[in-house]
């Protein structure tokens, strides 16, 4: 996930959907990932305190700025490049189940009290955005 200024994404030259502050989540199944897995981290990434306060230290999280997330799939995250030059995916879950969970996730995060707005599951998207820091950090349920 990114802190963004703002984000956006587009499809076929047209956009979808934007944001202003917030987070840009770039969303990842991975074989054998489960809805409670999806629920912790919209609860973990609703809670932490990436944003700054009035004294310029990260010490606010999503909902205390009033920011949005926009949810985009993108299941380049499952590559595995240990053998040769070619990028292997077979650890991504099938696109069925992939396509479950980036919405129940999304779901998860509105939940949460945070505005969503969405990528489309297995499109060709250009996502644009201005990341506020920069501040990039990785999360995932098996570590």
């Amino acid at each position: 996930m990114q802190r963004v200024h703002h984000a956006s994404v587009s499809i076929a030259g047209s956009r979808i959907e934007e944001i202003g502050p917030g987070l840009l989540i770039l969303i990842c199944a991975m074989q054998g990932d489960t809805e409670a897995e999806a629920d912790q981290l919209a609860s973990k990434i609703t809670r932490l305190r990436i944003f700054k306060d009035a004294a310029g230290k990260m010490n606010l999280a999503l909902k205390d700025i009033g920011g949005s997330a926009l949810i985009v799939s993108q299941f380049t995250l499952a590559a595995d490049t240990s053998r040769g030059n070619r990028p292997g995916f077979s650890a991504a879950a099938p696109p069925d189940v992939g396509s479950h969970l980036y919405e129940y996730f999304s779901k998860a995060m509105s939940a949460q009290g945070t505005p969503v707005a969405n990528g489309k599951f297995g499109a060709d998207m250009d996502v644009t955005l201005t990341n506020a820091g920069p501040v990039t950090i990785w999360l995932d349920t098996a570590h």
